[in-house]
């Protein structure tokens, strides 16, 4: 009976020690997945920061960008006006020009006018 018990317990010990063997390996796979995971999760942590670092940057590129570009319409429209105002000043130039133009032919027809006169005179 005791060499029986003895039997049943020794059939149980190794069954004991064969389920504690897989379990002990399944332990190990799992603790080696969990260091994949790990590592995995380091990699993707440092790719988070680099990721965040680059938008940071890109806002500062487009914060840039659209002050540049505000400053560029701005410049536009001072130069616009200022194409404006020379249009104008180049109006009244030609305006003036042709103004003293026609002076300077009225003169002109009055000299040519005097000579003849001159002539006439002397004839």
């Amino acid at each position: 009976d005791i060499s029986r018990k003895l039997a049943t317990l020794d059939s149980d010990a190794a069954r004991a020690n064969t389920l504690a063997e897989g379990t002990e390996k399944k332990i190990t796979d799992i603790e080696e997945e969990l260091k994949v995971v790990g590592n995995n999760l380091q990699i993707l942590e440092v790719g988070e920061e680099k990721t965040i670092q680059r938008e940071e940057k890109s806002q500062e590129n487009i914060m840039e960008l659209v002050y540049k570009l505000k400053r560029s319409e701005y410049r536009g429209e001072q130069a616009d006006m200022h194409v404006q105002r020379l249009n104008v000043r180049i109006d009244q130039v030609e305006e003036d020009l042709l103004t003293e133009k026609y002076k300077i032919k009225k003169i002109s027809d009055e000299v040519n006018q005097t000579f003849d006169d001159m002539l006439n005179l002397a004839v």
